[in-house]
């Protein structure tokens, strides 16, 4: 009887460090990552040099960075195909859209992804092809491509990439708390036929500046964060104007494009909004090809 009891304890010991063995493992072991991948025309996909399916796809994958190949099906003329490397996240999709045209310059498209930050707070990345493409986020303008947007609410959005001579692009997005989503842009010329060169149309266009205002010291220093704490980044002088990207609700500095890709804060005491109309100076319309049913 007691040689039963050992055995039956033994045993019921074993079953239970296994059962506790196999929750940790499965506690523990990163969640797959999710890609969405779609295309126009329909596409075969390959990751890794592995070919996994055709477009519209979705799929998962451990966590890391792969190699996604496109290859467009066409029967009536070659399409450029695409090949990219994206890091996905684990628990988030990342997603990938194509417009496949003749060549790579006539081909556009997005991806969507995602990296972990920390903390609570959501935060948006746009970079474009070509660069320098104008960022407007929900209808409001933040600055040209490439752009960072260090907080956003985390919720739907919709943003458009656009730049003069190119179509441009529509995006709905859903910024999450604690990640930085990185919007990647490839634009497309306007119409198929680059020849003849399209008249140019001049067309008003609204733009908010910061205008610098008189200061004690003779210029006004631009800081990393609202509010003299920040680090000095650098100087700018009284009557300069640069373009506005946002305001800070708390002590109502402003956040300014002082160079090129480069981006800091300025007290707004000695400096205030410009609103300016500029003329810019677009392609006419041209005939848009037939469209050609996917295949």
């Amino acid at each position: 009887m007691r040689k039963l009891s050992i055995v039956l304890a033994i045993t019921g010991g074993i079953i239970l460090l296994v059962g506790v063995s196999l929750f940790l493992l499965g506690f523990f072991k990163p969640k797959l990552a999710g890609i969405s991948i779609t295309t126009t025309p329909a596409a075969t996909v390959f990751i890794d040099n592995v070919q996994v399916g055709r477009t519209p796809y979705e799929g998962t994958s451990q966590p890391g960075e792969v190699t996604v190949k496109l290859v467009p099906e066409s029967a009536d003329i070659p399409l450029s195909p695409y090949e990219t490397k994206v890091v996905l996240s684990s628990g988030i999709k990342t997603v990938i859209k194509r417009e496949f045209a003749e060549t790579e310059e006539k081909s556009s498209g997005e991806i969507i992804s995602f990296e972990k930050v920390g903390g609570s707070e959501a935060s948006l990345a746009v970079i474009s092809i070509p660069d320098s493409a104008q960022v407007a986020v929900d209808g409001v303008s933040r600055g040209f491509a490439p752009v960072k947007v260090s907080s956003i609410n985390p919720t739907e959005h919709q943003v458009v990439v656009s730049r003069p001579g190119y179509g441009p692009r529509s995006i709905s997005i859903k910024a999450l708390a604690g990640f930085k989503l990185t919007l990647f842009v490839k634009l497309a010329p306007d119409g198929a036929n680059p020849s003849p060169t399209p008249a140019p149309i001049e067309i008003e266009e609204k733009a908010t500046f910061i205008q610098i205002l008189s200061t004690p010291t003779g210029f006004l220093r631009v800081r990393s964060e609202p509010g003299s704490g920040g680090v000095e980044l650098a100087q700018v002088k009284p009557s300069e104007e640069f373009p506005f990207i946002e305001d800070d609700k708390a002590t109502g500095w402003f956040k300014i494009e002082y160079q090129k890709g480069k981006q800091g804060w300025v007290s707004n005491q000695y400096s205030k909004k410009v609103e300016k109309t500029t003329l810019a100076a677009t392609p006419s319309p041209s005939p848009s090809p037939t469209p050609k049913p996917a295949p």
